[in-house]
């Protein structure tokens, strides 16, 4: 076997290795049991719940929690735009970055809030050292958010009837002290020790091998990329993200990385298995969004291996395989991996230009986020797979007729309405935002470098992205204008919180109603057969949903560069 593909299936089998026991420590804190890190980080949680009035211990309906959830977010989106638009005027900038435009910070403030991290920027140049530090603020914030409304969805499928799931603000506390800040510790180290930098100093003056005088953003790099990572954020401390040899310097520290931003989206999966005692529910979810990975991956890294066409064509050698756009240390192979992990995950990391992949390739970064489900962001991508679970128990009802019900809670008509709300809402603010961009060629005409076919994958790209909270870019786009940082602001903000109020809400309903024990009538929603009646209904809504734009953009582009 190929020695890059061999590295790939040992990171895929680490990353799988790992992600059990972690997955048991997770259901662990979350089902309040003791852990080998309670008496480190106990007095410090007891100090917070002082300091802050919280009671841990009271448990709130999933209506509290939710309003908790939102509240809280106003407030750091607020405290991030006084500081992005005040940025160069206040501490800690040392390069004497500029203050960000109304707009600019707008899209900022709320990209990173809602676990997107799309920069409109470019972040050394962009941000302050003090803008960075808030923006890994947010990063733990906001995917400690993210797994927090997932506790509230474990807690509403256990047996019996609920009124009450858990205390929000506990939960984000200890997601952030139990689980993300330890592992992001250990990661940051071997990150500084592969010669990642970690300073508060301004740009480093160095002379090149020729003799030229030449400056160096630096910065505290190591602290910002774990979070970066394992919290499936991906925002990029240089504008060239994990391209840039001082953010990925190393195979290693791309290995590592790519590993991060796995681990915690596979762990929350047996998580739920473990907190529900129901292990073979969460094997049969991770079968399908494993295979949903492969489908989209393989081809990936086929076609970046085998190398453009075109070229070959011309008597070109692509003995590399197509290496526009991509880093050497790295290779076609490991890229292509990346291409896929990280929007499959919405990480939105990159260690490659993805807008100088091939067209099909681009078309699979797109289904994955159009899809955005198949291990999906740290919590939720479990939300978002709990749509489609609804959705497929309630046609496997209808086709063999029975009262559809999952988990012991019958599916009625309320929780059907808001699931199908949700299911529609993601392809609606994509593609309604790509039309108006198409439309509107006074606005938008002037930031794409490439016309045709490729120009309408770029905003297609842009707005998926968005809606998916990935942050990735085809970055042919020119997309720090007016028009670009309030229109993606207002898709990420729909593509972030309605999403996550909709699961939680009909998991809030469902814990609420009658359990009934299961019986030999009742619809196993742990088989290989429902597995693939899910995968069938995520097919088809995506299909459905995006195979006419697709073939505007990707596919058209394809047959235009073969014919």
């Amino acid at each position: 076997m190929n020695p890059e593909i061999l590295g790939l299936v040992a990171m895929f089998g680490a990353t799988l290795l790992l992600a059990l026991p972690l997955g048991r420590y997770i259901a662990k804190i979350y089902g309040g049991e003791r852990t080998f890190l309670d008496p480190i980080f106990n007095p410090i949680e007891r100090l917070f719940f002082r300091l802050s009035g919280i009671h841990p211990a009271q448990e709130w309906s999933w209506k509290r929690n939710l309003t908790a959830l939102l509240v809280i977010n106003v407030i750091w989106f607020l405290l991030g735009m006084a500081l992005f638009m005040n940025m160069g005027s206040l501490p800690l900038n040392p390069d004497g970055n500029p203050s960000q435009s109304a707009d600019l910070a707008f899209n900022t403030t709320i990209s990173f809030l809602v676990n997107c991290n799309l920069q409109h920027y470019s972040g050394e140049s962009g941000v302050s050292y003090l803008g960075q530090l808030y923006l890994m603020f947010l990063q733990f914030t906001t995917a400690a958010t993210g797994m927090a409304a997932t506790a509230i969805l474990f807690r509403a499928l256990r047996k019996g009837s609920h009124l009450t799931y858990g205390n929000f603000f506990s939960d984000y506390l200890k997601t952030c002290t139990r689980i993300l800040l330890p592992i992001c510790l250990v990661i940051g180290t071997l990150l500084m020790l592969s010669g990642m930098p970690m300073t508060m100093e301004g740009k480093q003056h160095l002379m090149s091998l020729q003799g030229d005088s030449m400056t160096v953003s630096t910065g505290p790099v190591a602290a910002f990329v774990p979070i970066k990572h394992l919290g499936t954020n991906g925002g990029g401390f240089f504008g060239a993200n994990g391209s840039h040899p001082l953010e990925n310097p190393s195979y290693f520290s791309n290995m590592l990385e790519m590993w991060a931003q796995m681990v915690i989206p596979f762990a929350m999966v047996f998580a739920l298995g473990y907190f529900l005692k129901r292990r073979r529910l969460s094997w049969v979810i991770f079968g399908v969004m494993t295979i949903g990975f492969l489908a989209l991956m393989i081809p990936n890294v086929a076609m970046e291996t085998s190398g453009n066409p075109a070229l070959a064509h011309m008597g070109i050698n692509n003995f590399s395989g197509n290496m526009e756009g991509k880093e050497v240390r790295f290779g076609a192979a490991a890229s292509g991996y990346w291409s896929i992990a990280t929007t499959v995950i919405s990480t939105g990391s990159i260690n490659s230009m993805h807008d100088s992949y091939m067209p099909l390739s681009g078309m699979n970064m797109l289904l994955a986020m159009m899809i955005n489900c198949f291990y999906g962001g740290v919590g939720v991508g479990i939300l978002n797979y709990f749509i489609f679970i609804i959705l497929a128990v309630f046609i496997s009802g209808l086709m063999v007729g029975r009262t559809p019900e999952f988990m012991g809670k019958k599916v009625e008509a309320r929780e059907m309405k808001i699931a199908m709300i949700i299911a529609l809402l993601h392809p609606f603010i994509i593609l309604v935002g790509t039309a108006l961009a198409a439309a509107l060629p006074s606005l938008t005409a002037s930031t794409l470098a490439n016309p045709g076919y490729h120009g309408f994958s770029e905003m297609l790209y842009e707005y998926t992205s968005s809606a998916a909270n990935n942050g990735s870019g085809f970055e042919g786009l020119g997309d720090n204008t007016p028009w670009w940082n309030i229109s993606t602001a207002v898709v990420l903000l729909l593509g972030r919180y309605l999403p996550i109020i909709g699961p939680v809400a009909i998991a809030g309903i469902l814990g609420g109603k009658r359990y009934t024990p299961e019986s030999a009538g009742t619809l196993k929603t742990d088989t290989l057969t429902f597995g693939i009646m899910t995968l069938a209904v995520i097919v088809l809504v995506a299909a459905l949903a995006f195979f006419p734009a697709l073939t505007l953009g990707p596919i058209a582009e394809h047959f235009s560069m073969t014919k």
